[in-house]
């Protein structure tokens, strides 16, 4: 028998090796039906779908050329390395009528795991999703196709996919969106070692602070998610969300407003914002309210007279009364 290892990195090996050894499929039934020929493991074709995306492979026949020239990494996916590997037809069979349920049962046992074993902590949760590309040429960026991210023109290779947008830069001051058909994969994880938590896929068209609650309800079936912090970008800016938290798992939330196309308020020089009445506000300290951390702003009024009430001293300005004292 040829050595199997020849052309596989010994630290790639490994850790296929110890990755799949700590996996537990005991959710997914290894072989389809008990009748006739075993056929191929269950367990072993998901792995080798595992691999898939580890080594970032598009297609199942750059899958099936790596594990046909890395054997070794076949037979720590499970399969019978003395016979034939399964052909493309056998592992886009298997994918396509795998039930995504079973999936989520898996990462419901593994996460489970990892608690138990202390890995996983949901004090501090994030979320946030990614698109995923449905597989039609109105994707392709070399496709001349006159209105082909219309929504009349939906695609006739995938009937449940939606139309999306999001952003192409991580840039805060530049606004490049591009539109895609496909569906969001929202995704909680933990904020300490960065390990899936729960996910949930959706349309595209699918507002990502709508799925929220879903998301963290089905987490919070299997991991407990009181007095969490949930962590989220501006897009995640939403009353439902601050009060859930609150309300429901008793934490708070880190999330940046989203201004949602305000108008910038006026500043002075030394960066301080000018209220109303056209004088300088200044930091008062902080509390919490409903999840919010609020900085309350104390207007320059306050420091010319501490014994006069606010109102007389608006009055008093508008009226040319009292005249501010100056600032600098």
């Amino acid at each position: 028998m040829q050595d199997i290892s020849v052309f596989t990195s010994a630290p790639k090996a490994v850790f296929y090796d110890k990755l799949f050894q700590n996996l537990d499929l005991s959710e997914l039934p290894e072989y389809t039906s008990p009748k006739g020929r075993p056929g191929y493991s269950n367990h072993a074709k998901l792995c080798a779908f595992i691999v898939m995306k580890c080594e970032c492979f598009t297609y199942i026949t750059d899958l099936l050329d790596y594990l046909q020239n890395n054997l070794i990494i076949a037979y720590d996916c499970g399969f019978d390395i003395t016979s034939p590997l399964p052909s493309y037809w056998t592992m886009d069979r298997f994918i396509n009528q795998l039930d995504h349920e079973l999936l989520d049962k898996i990462l419901m046992t593994q996460v489970r795991k990892l608690a138990e074993l202390g890995l996983i902590d949901p004090s501090f949760i994030a979320v946030d999703s990614t698109p995923i590309m449905a597989n039609t040429s109105q994707n392709n960026p070399k496709s001349f196709r006159k209105n082909k991210f219309a929504k009349e023109n939906q695609p006739k290779s995938d009937l449940d996919c939606a139309l999306g947008v999001h952003t192409a830069t991580n840039q805060i001051n530049e606004r490049n969106y591009e539109f895609y058909w496909g569906y969001k994969n929202h995704i909680l994880i933990d904020c300490i070692t960065g390990l899936p938590i729960a996910e949930i896929t959706t349309p595209a068209n699918d507002a990502d602070s709508t799925v929220v609650e879903e998301l963290l309800a089905k987490a919070d079936a299997y991991l407990t998610l009181e007095g969490c912090t949930f962590i989220a970008d501006k897009g995640y800016d939403v009353k439902a969300i601050y009060d859930l938290i609150k309300d429901k798992y008793h934490g708070e939330c880190v999330i940046p407003l989203n201004k949602r196309n305000t108008k910038n308020p006026k500043k002075l020089s030394s960066g301080h914002p000018i209220c109303d009445a056209g004088l300088a506000m200044h930091k008062d300290g902080k509390f919490t309210d409903r999840g919010h951390i609020v900085i309350p702003l104390e207007s320059h009024m306050n420091l010319i007279d501490m014994k006069r009430s606010r109102n007389s001293i608006i009055q008093g300005l508008k009226m040319n009364i009292i005249q501010p004292e100056p600032m600098f």
